[in-house]
């Protein structure tokens, strides 16, 4: 039996001082994720994080202000039958956002409330409870 097709991206968390979690849908799919996306040869995790952020939300961040809160791995939210694997980090939140390039819509997230049913696995599974305490980082 073939190995599942893997994808590695990269993620970031950005909240808002009340905690709430900024989620990002793409054109032409359902599932909520993080901003992040797909390195570009050569580029280091925290890079393609940093990119991503500005093409995605518009924003400006610091490699150096990234926090690393693990490398996680699950199924993919929008390419069927493949797995993710996702390097996220947490970011403080400076400026504006809005949607940009692939991105149609931008939704915030109570990470303590009760959760949407349309969320990236990635997310549901491990973010959110590394968020939440309740799974430590990997």
């Amino acid at each position: 039996m073939p190995a599942t097709p893997v994808i590695h991206v990269s993620a970031v968390v950005l909240r808002r001082a009340s905690g709430e979690v900024l989620t990002v849908r793409k054109r032409g799919t359902h599932r909520f994720m993080l901003p992040g996306g797909k390195p570009e040869p050569g580029e280091s995790a925290a890079a393609t994080a940093v990119r991503e952020a500005h093409e995605e939300v518009g924003v400006v961040l610091d490699e150096a202000r990234l926090r690393e809160l693990g490398t996680f791995r699950a199924a993919a939210a929008n390419e069927a039958g493949h797995e993710v694997v996702g390097t996220v980090f947490e970011h403080p939140l400076d400026g504006a956002t809005a949607p940009a390039g692939e991105i149609e819509e931008l939704r915030w997230l109570d990470p303590a409330g009760a959760l949407p049913d349309d969320l990236a696995p990635l997310l549901e599974h491990h973010v959110l409870p590394v968020l939440a305490g309740t799974t430590p980082p990997v």
